[in-house]
């Protein structure tokens, strides 16, 4: 558990880095987050020796990838409408979200997402920190610690709506990681969600 607790902190200072408003500006999003999801896969390479074992691909896992991203997208559609109505702040914080694209090439930040990027969160957020909160606490307190957890890394964004949307996505892949014990399913569901949220069908 030590060993990921200070995993836990890297990731921090990476995520301090990529959004807090000293840094950022200075910064290139995707290439700081391809970065930072290259060192997370090692980190958790390094911590889990049987890392081949948490990958069980089958027609069921992918389905329920596929199905569970079309879930949260449509959950994330009906909580934009929501908040757009009762925040004032909430729609130019969405824009602030999506302003990270920048003036970047789509196909590439597709292939980052797809390749490196959403494979990395599921594979050190699920596979290596929930995993560990799950060897140690009950299943609904170690979903809630992971979630929390992986929401509060982008505090320093200053940004409410970019902290809520990575508790509800933290929320939903932790519970669909503790349901499946496998990262398959998660892995898609965080893949796909990225794709079409941030440039197939953005909210």
């Amino acid at each position: 558990m030590k060993k990921v607790l200070v995993a836990i902190f890297i990731a921090f200072l990476l995520w301090c880095l990529m959004f807090s408003p000293w840094t950022a500006p200075h910064l290139s999003f995707w290439a700081c987050m391809t970065t930072a999801a290259v060192i997370l896969i090692g980190i958790s390479l390094c911590l889990l020796p049987d890392f081949k074992a948490q990958w069980h691909f089958s027609p069921k896992e992918i389905a329920i990838g596929i199905a569970s991203a079309a879930i949260l997208w449509g959950i994330f559609w009906i909580g934009d409408k929501l908040s757009s109505m009762m925040f004032a702040f909430a729609k130019p914080e969405v824009n602030a979200i999506y302003g990270l694209k920048g003036n970047g090439n789509p196909w590439l930040i597709g292939a980052a997402l797809l390749l490196v990027i959403g494979p990395a969160e599921e594979i050190f957020w699920r596979g290596t920190v929930l995993r560990a909160f799950l060897g140690r606490f009950r299943w609904p307190l170690a979903v809630m610690l992971a979630a929390a957890i992986y929401s509060l890394v982008h505090i320093l964004s200053l940004n409410f709506m970019l902290v809520m949307a990575a508790l509800a996505c933290g929320i939903f892949w932790s519970v669909l990681y503790a349901w499946r014990r496998d990262l398959v399913a998660v892995t898609i569901s965080h893949c796909l969600w990225d794709v079409a949220v941030f440039l197939i069908f953005p909210i």
